[in-house]
Order: C-alpha cells, then sequence, then structure tokens
C-alpha cells in the first residue's frame, strides 16, 4: 500500500455525468483513434462520501492508461459477488490493481489485527482478491501497483508486512510528510532490477530509480510468484507470475505518476498497453467468425 494515494483527485464512477478529473480532450483523442482501442478494468476504492459509499479510482492511474498505454480505463466498482466476473472481463483486455491508502485486512493472509495499520477496505479486498484469480485463469494482461501487488501476493497465498519501517534492518519506505504530491511521489529509491526476468528487458537490468513509498510490503512470497526487482534493503519491488503466459507483473512503486516524463515509467506502462493491444486482437478473432 501506499502512505499516501497517489494522483490529483479521484474519478467516481458513481457520480451523475462525465467526471471532469480526466482530461476529456485525452479520453476523445483516444476513443476517436482509427484503430481499435483496448479497454483496461481498473480497480475502485470504496470511499464514505456524503453519507454513500463512492467506488473511486485515483485520477494518476486513468491517465496514465490513456497516455501511457493507449487504452480506455474504465472503473470497476468493488461490489463483490454482485458482479459477474465471467460478464467483465469478456468484455475487457487488461486490469490494473491501483496503489490506495487502504491495506489488505491481515485476516486475508492469517495477520494479526493492528488500529494503527488502517485504514483497511473490506469492499475493495472482497472484490479484487477474486479478481485477481479470475485473471491470471484466464491469462490476462494484469499490472499490479503497490497495494495491487500486494493484492497479487495475498490472493495467490503469501502474506503482509504490516508496518515495514518498524522492523530493524529495514530502510523506512514512507511518503515524507508534505502538501506537494510531486515531491512526495518524487523518484528518490534504487532498485535492482534481475537480469534474466521479464521485467529487464522492459527497463534494462541493473539499478532503475523509482518513487516507491509504502508502510506495507511483501513478507512470504506467494508460490507461484517470482522476484523481478528489489531495494538495497532486500524489499522485494516487483513480481511476477511465474507461470503467466503473457504480462502479469506486480510493482511495488509508482510509475502512474510520473509517465509522462519519466522515462522507465512510460515504458512499463507501454509494454502494458502492448499486452492488451494483443489481447484486444486476440480476443476480436475470436469474435469474428460468430459475427459472419
Amino acid at each position: 500500500m501506499t502512505a499516501n494515494s497517489a494522483g490529483r483527485g479521484f474519478v467516481r464512477c458513481a457520480a451523475p455525468g462525465p467526471s471532469p478529473a480526466v482530461p476529456l480532450s485525452a479520453i476523445c483523442h483516444t476513443m476517436s483513434s482509427p484503430d481499435p482501442v483496448p479497454l483496461v478494468a481498473v480497480c475502485a476504492d470504496v470511499k464514505a462520501i456524503d453519507g454513500t459509499a463512492w467506488h473511486a479510482a485515483a485520477e494518476a492511474y486513468l491517465t496514465a492508461l490513456i497516455d501511457g498505454a493507449g487504452a480506455i480505463p474504465v472503473i470497476l466498482p468493488s461490489l463483490g459477488d454482485s458482479l459477474d466476473l465471467d460478464a467483465v472481463l469478456a468484455r475487457v483486455d487488461a486490469v490494473l490493481l491501483t496503489g490506495s491508502r487502504s491495506n489488505v485486512h491481515p485476516d486475508r493472509y492469517g495477520g494479526a489485527v493492528q488500529p494503527a495499520s488502517g485504514p483497511y477496505d473490506l469492499h475493495r479486498d472482497a472484490a479484487t482478491l477474486p479478481l485477481i484469480r479470475a485473471v491470471l485463469a484466464r491469462s490476462m494482461p494484469l499490472l499490479a501497483i503497490c497495494r495491487g501487488m500486494q493484492e497479487l501476493n495475498v490472493a495467490l497465498g503469501g502474506t503482509l508486512i504490516a508496518e515495514i519501517h518498524e522492523i530493524a534492518g529495514y530502510s523506512d519506505h514512507r511518503a515524507p510528510a508534505h502538501d506537494d504530491n510531486d515531491i512526495r511521489f518524487a523518484i528518490r529509491q534504487d532498485v535492482r532490477v534481475v537480469a534474466d526476468g521479464v521485467l529487464a528487458p522492459i527497463l534494462g537490468a541493473g539499478t532503475v530509480k523509482v518513487n516507491s513509498l509504502h508502510r506495507q510490503a511483501i513478507g512470504r512470497l506467494a508460490d507461484g510468484l517470482i522476484v523481478e526487482a528489489t531495494a538495497p534493503d532486500g524489499t522485494i519491488e516487483a513480481v511476477r507470475v511465474g507461470d503467466a503466459v503473457g504480462f502479469a507483473l506486480g510493482v511495488q512503486w509508482h510509475p502512474e505518476y510520473w509517465v509522462g516524463t519519466d522515462p522507465p515509467s512510460r515504458k512499463l506502462f507501454a509494454a502494458f498497453g502492448a499486452a492488451a493491444r494483443a489481447r484486444m486482437s486476440a480476443r476480436r478473432a475470436t469474435l469474428a467468425p460468430a459475427a459472419e
């Protein structure tokens, strides 16, 4: 999870009418492209606003999909069993799991509940964990960021460390206390990308600077996940699904925030977009005979 939710605002799918938070010109440009554009489902946080529950995603993730991946984001409400995942995943080409202020509840991985380790979002937990398993079962492209990477680990049977900065030998990965998001999300930490993984062809092997800010971290790595990058203190910073046919990556840092100016961030979203387009092409090819 991130100590501060990424982005410069929220787009709330419960609000009537179009939201002004995502630049309309960018959406119109993407949707008017002569080539088909992939749809990417984006998980939603559940926020209590004005006495009702709103299902929301931070703007930075949505604009990163539009500008960095060349995709159209679709916020997927965290309604648990009320949603037919088969129907949803048949209509989208990839899934993005976002970071959040909230943490995965310890009950989901057998951890101890610590009031100081909140807030929690039980609705999101109930939605994303089965969503992850369904996405992987269909070999769909998946990009899991920050809390999303932790959800990926928990969904596959791994555990989390609640407050990693309190453990001897680990660095403090939390964001600095500041009102300016550009300072809080500044690129300041080195991670080492393994040479023989799937992230190296995208970012290059060796050291890459990222903006990793979080209180929680992967504890026991889930069976089936493979480490793709680590911080100098050994914290797992990126993973892949070992038996995934295609793109199935999790990163602890926030490539969405600087996708417009940071080359590694843009490369990661471009690779995710390419995977989504490949999935879209395969899906359209499958549907084409039925339409004839």
